[in-house]
C-alpha cells in the first residue's frame, strides 16, 4: 500500500515561527484588556443660555464742572532805571601806621599800681582763730572762753525774744525743732539768715528774732575780718 501523505510537507519546519506570532499576539490582547478603560455615562444639564435676555446698565450722566480759566498775567512793568545822586559825603577812615622809625620818640608808662580786691572768706566757726565776739563776752581771756560765751549768750536772747506761743496758734503740738543759719560778717553784721521749721510760721519767726541779734566784733583768720557761717537749733515743747 502506498502512503498518500507528501513527503515534501513538513509541518515541523515552520512550528517557532508560529509560536512566535501567537505568543506576540496574546501579549498585544492581553496589554489591550489590562489598559482598557470603561466610564460610566451621566446625564449633565448644563441649562438653558437665554441670550435675549440682557441687563442693560444705566450709566449716570455726571455733569462736567467748567472751571473758569486763570486770569491773564498782569502786564510786565517797564523797566525803568531811577539815577540817584549820590549826596552822602562818605568820610575815609585813615588807618595810621604803627610802624616807628629811630626818630620816634618812646613815651614812658608810668607804674599801674594793681588794687587788691578783698575776697568774702566764710570760715567755720569751730576752726577760727580769732572767734565773733558777742557784747559782753570782751573780758575772756582764751577763744575757747570767748566762744562759749557767744553761744550762751545767743542762747539766752533766742529765748528772750521768740514767740514759743506762736506754735499753738498755728494748731502745732509736742516738741518743734528750728534750725536756724546764719553769717557774722567781717563787719560784725547778721546777714543771709536761713530758717527751716515744720510750719513757715515758726520760719518767720526764727528770722525776726536772728535778725535782732546785735552787732558784734567780727571774726578774724590771720589778722583778717572774715564771715563766720554760724549755726544755731531752736528747740522748744509745745504746752496743750
Amino acid at each position: 500500500m502506498e502512503s498518500k501523505k507528501n513527503p515534501k510537507a513538513n509541518v515541523g519546519r515552520n512550528s517557532s515561527l508560529y509560536f512566535a506570532i501567537g505568543l506576540a499576539l496574546m501579549l498585544f490582547l492581553t496589554n489591550y484588556a489590562i489598559n482598557y478603560k470603561t466610564y460610566d455615562k451621566s446625564d449633565t444639564d448644563i441649562g438653558m443660555v437665554d441670550m435675549d435676555e440682557e441687563l442693560e446698565e444705566e450709566i449716570p450722566i455726571t455733569e462736567q464742572i467748567q472751571t473758569p480759566p486763570p486770569p491773564p498775567p498782569p502786564p510786565a512793568a517797564p523797566e525803568v532805571i531811577e539815577i540817584v545822586e549820590d549826596e552822602v559825603e562818605i568820610e575815609e577812615t585813615v588807618i595810621e601806621s604803627t610802624e616807628v622809625d629811630q626818630e620816634t620818640e618812646i613815651v614812658e608808662v608810668e607804674e599801674v599800681e594793681v588794687e587788691e580786691v578783698e575776697e568774702d572768706i566764710d570760715v567755720p566757726f569751730s576752726v577760727i582763730e580769732n572767734v565773733p565776739v558777742f557784747p559782753g563776752c570782751e573780758k575772756e581771756k582764751n577763744n575757747t572762753k570767748k566762744r562759749d560765751c557767744m553761744s550762751k549768750k545767743i542762747a539766752q536772747f533766742v529765748n528772750r525774744k521768740f514767740n514759743t506761743e506762736l506754735a499753738s496758734d498755728l494748731g502745732l503740738s509736742g516738741r518743734q525743732r528750728i534750725n536756724v543759719i546764719f553769717k557774722i560778717d567781717k563787719t560784725g553784721n547778721i546777714t543771709g539768715i536761713r530758717a527751716r521749721a515744720p510750719h513757715p510760721g515758726l520760719e518767720k519767726e526764727a528770722t525776726r528774732v536772728i535778725g535782732l541779734l546785735p552787732k558784734m566784733k567780727p571774726g578774724k583768720q590771720r589778722g583778717k575780718p572774715v564771715n563766720v557761717p554760724y549755726s544755731l537749733p531752736i528747740i522748744f515743747q509745745v504746752q496743750d
